[in-house]
């Protein structure tokens, strides 16, 4: 599996089919997303999404995340084996009102989703920017929007939202439609070990060590906020990926027209089990699945070994705790 987005059984223009070219013919909406839903270049291309690429650190040189442009995910995971260290930062106001500047200026209504919150200050740097390019151009429709959901799952919206744009939606329609859809994107992974979280203050440093003795592998997820969130620990890897396929038995929309994704750092094996492991259920002989690598910027918090699957399923809010929906009700009444 090479370093860029791949997909089984079709390719990405066959995910939207006549929409995409009815997308790229009628123009009616500039869509703009982030190197953090790790597209293959090649695949936001096709799709006719602008990128804004994140920047990242390794050994002291400051990269910007081009979809392995820079260095192959071969590479950079296994520099981090070796012991360097990767770090990220959050794109700027500025940076953010270069690029909606240029969108008011080419005059289409724009939508930006960007890397949830949960996990980067980023997209409040995009509202901030939002809201002087308004000021500056009144009549500019641009919406910005918190995908709620990293990675694989970012661009699950990302290519439905074009689909839908091919079909004649606003983009103030789509924002509509995308604010309620990222709460149907399921996600689950597996990492190789806890020590990139723990030198992120993600976890304190003596969980991971314990983890690290007992060979115990975390099954993650996000939540509604979109930041990580522990499902479970697993004797072992080969146990945390039946995890993940058992999450993708329970909560899956068996809808084949929608597709699966697959991400991996630099650990395709595991992500080639997973697939196999799909292709069994019913229904999912034929979906398309898409692998891809995962970025450096998250690549950075996650380290090598990490193994997602990511899918459309039931409605997330449905599983919320009692003192959260008590806490919505209120926060709806007052």
């Amino acid at each position: 599996m090479s370093s860029s987005s791949e997909t089984s059984s079709g390719s990405i223009m066959d995910l939207a089919g006549d929409d995409i070219e009815r997308f790229h013919a009628r123009r009616t909406c500039h869509i703009i997303v982030d190197s953090c839903a790790d597209f293959d270049p090649d695949v936001a291309c096709q799709l006719g999404v602008e990128v804004i690429e994140f920047p990242y650190v390794i050994d002291g040189v400051e990269y910007f995340d081009g979809s392995w442009k820079s260095m192959t995910a071969h590479e950079f995971y296994d520099r981090m084996r070796k012991g360097a260290r990767a770090t990220t930062s959050a794109v700027t106001p500025g940076r953010y009102l270069e690029v909606f500047t240029k969108a008011a200026q080419n005059g289409l209504p724009t939508l930006y989703m960007g890397l949830t919150g949960g996990l980067s200050s980023s997209i409040d740097a995009a509202r901030q920017a939002a809201a002087m390019v308004k000021e500056q151009y009144p009549d500019f429709e641009l919406y910005v929007l918190d995908n709620l959901c990293p990675s694989a799952a970012a661009e699950l919206l990302s290519i439905e939202v074009v689909r839908l744009a091919g079909n004649g939606l606003s983009a103030r329609e789509l924002y509509d439609w995308a604010r309620d859809a990222r709460y149907f994107i399921q996600g689950y992974f597996t990492l190789d070990n806890f020590d990139t979280l723990a030198a992120g203050g993600r976890i304190p440093p003596a969980a991971a060590q314990v983890g690290g003795k007992l060979d115990i592998k975390p099954e993650l997820s996000y939540d509604l906020n979109g930041s990580l969130t522990l499902r479970g620990m697993c004797r072992g890897r080969k146990k945390a990926l039946r995890a993940i396929i058992k999450d993708f038995k329970e909560n899956y929309s068996h809808d084949s027209a929608l597709p699966i994704a697959i991400a991996t750092s630099d650990s395709e094996k595991d992500g080639d089990w997973i697939e196999k492991e799909i292709r069994k259920e019913p229904g999912c002989e034929d979906v398309v699945i898409i692998r891809s690598q995962i970025g450096p910027v998250i690549g950075s918090h996650v380290g090598p070994g990490m193994v997602a699957l990511v899918f459309w399923g039931g409605d997330r809010r449905e599983k919320i705790s009692l003192t959260d929906r008590i806490a919505r009700k209120i926060k709806k009444s007052s």
